[in-house]
C-alpha cells in the first residue's frame, strides 16, 4: 500500500499531460505510439512504454517500462481510462489485474507486413474513435508502399543476401529467420534473407553462418554499439569468414524504424534498399 501511495505521488509531481475532458490513454508498443501521434491524438497519452521512442515528444512522457515486463502499480497510478497494447505485451496476469481495476485494454495485432500495418492503423483509429483519420492515414501508407515497390525493382533484380543479427551477447549471435520483422523488412527492401529453414530468432553457429554466406549483415544501431562497434562485430568468428565479414559489409539502422512496422516502414525499406545499392560493386567502364 505504501508503495502504491508513493507511486501515485510521484506521477502527480510529474504533471502528466492530458486534458480533464478527454480519455487518458497509455500506449504500449513503439508502433502503436507512432500511430497514435500520426492520427493526431498524442495529447491523449499520459504514458508510454520504453519501446516508444518516436516521435521525440513521446520520450517526454512517463515510461511504464518494457512492454513484455509491465507492472500494474505504475500504470494504475496514472489513472488511465484506456490502454492500447501491442499484441505481445504483458505479462498476462498484469493485464488481467489492470482489467479487474476497471481499465479498458485494446490489444493491437502486430503482423509484420504492409497489410498488418494497415490493419494496425485501423485498429488504433477505431479504439480512439478516429475512424476517418485512420482511413486517411491508411491510404497514405498504402500509397507509400506502392511507390516503394516500384523503387526497389532495381535492387530486387539482383538481390543481395542479408543476415539480420539481433545481438551477439556472450554466446552465439541471435539471428532473424522466417516470420520475423527482420525477415519482412529484408523482403520489402528487395533483398533476400540469407538464413533459410529457420523460424523466429535463433542462435547461429559459425558453421551455419558460413553456410548462409550473407553478402551483408543487418543490425540495429544499439546492437552494433553493444558489440563494440563495426570492426569488432565483423571480426567475430561467426561472421568474419562470411562474404559480409570479408567485405566489411554492415548496415545498421535505428531499431524502431527498422523493425517497428508502423507508418514509417516504407521509409525504412527505402533507406535499406538505398544502403544496399551503395554496397553493390560498381561496374567498371
Amino acid at each position: 500500500m505504501l508503495r502504491l501511495i508513493f507511486v501515485l505521488l510521484l506521477f502527480t509531481l510529474l504533471n502528466v499531460p492530458a486534458r480533464a475532458d478527454q480519455e487518458r490513454i497509455v500506449s504500449i508498443g513503439g508502433s502503436v505510439t507512432e500511430i497514435v501521434y500520426a492520427l493526431g491524438a498524442g495529447d491523449r497519452l499520459v504514458a508510454v512504454d520504453s519501446t516508444s521512442l518516436y516521435p521525440d515528444v513521446a520520450t517526454e512522457l512517463p515510461d511504464v517500462g518494457y512492454m513484455r515486463r509491465l507492472s500494474a502499480e505504475p500504470i494504475l497510478a496514472l489513472e488511465p481510462d484506456h490502454i492500447l497494447a501491442i499484441a505481445d505485451a504483458g505479462p498476462a496476469p498484469v493485464l488481467d489485474q489492470l482489467r479487474e481495476a476497471g481499465v479498458e485494454i485494446t490489444m493491437i495485432e502486430d503482423e509484420p507486413s504492409p497489410k498488418g500495418i494497415i490493419d494496425k492503423i485501423h485498429d488504433v483509429a477505431i479504439a480512439l474513435d478516429l475512424t476517418e483519420k485512420g482511413h486517411e492515414l491508411a491510404r497514405q501508407v498504402e500509397a507509400d508502399f506502392e511507390a516503394l515497390a516500384a523503387e526497389v525493382d532495381v535492387v530486387a533484380a539482383s538481390p543481395q543476401r542479408l543476415m539480420f543479427v539481433l545481438n551477439t551477447g556472450r554466446g552465439a549471435p541471435m539471428i532473424g529467420g522466417a516470420g520475423t520483422s527482420a525477415d519482412a523488412i529484408i523482403d520489402l527492401a528487395g533483398a533476400e534473407n540469407a538464413v533459410t529453414g529457420l523460424e523466429g530468432y535463433k542462435p547461429l553457429s559459425p558453421e551455419a553462418a558460413i553456410e548462409a554466406a550473407p553478402d551483408v549483415i543487418l543490425m540495429m544501431n544499439r546492437s552494433v554499439e553493444a558489440s563494440g562497434g563495426k570492426e569488432a562485430l565483423l571480426a567475430l568468428p561467426d561472421i568474419a569468414l562470411t562474404p559480409a565479414g570479408q567485405n566489411q559489409a554492415l548496415i545498421s539502422m535505428e531499431g524502431l524504424l527498422l523493425l517497428g512496422f508502423g507508418p514509417r516502414t516504407p521509409e525504412a525499406a527505402r533507406i535499406l534498399a538505398a544502403a544496399l545499392a551503395d554496397l553493390k560493386p560498381k561496374p567498371v567502364n
